[in-house]
């Protein structure tokens, strides 16, 4: 995997654009207990069955990468000025 840079701001970003399109596809709110590791996997998920994202390999299915799969997400939508893709 390659490393991004602002990878951690852009995946609280691909989180909170994530849960925004959850919402809108008519799912309920996360709680506010729910672990990032879970809303990661929820949305990863949600993404993946509406075609948004291509999927993993079933191996390759963990943590880390679908982060790093969220996080290639948000990268690729947001505009080329956006101040967490400036290098």
């Amino acid at each position: 995997m390659k490393k991004i840079k602002h990878e951690a701001q852009l995946l609280k970003k691909a989180l909170q654009i994530g849960e925004q399109y959850a919402r809108k596809r008519g799912y309920a709110n996360f709680d506010e207990g729910t672990s990032n590791k879970v809303k990661i996997e929820c949305i990863y998920r949600l993404l993946v069955d509406d075609k948004v994202l291509t999927p993993l390999a079933t191996d390759k299915e963990d943590g880390p990468n679908m982060k790093h799969k969220l996080v290639l997400w948000i990268h690729k939508q947001l505009p080329a000025d956006h101040p967490l893709l400036a290098d």
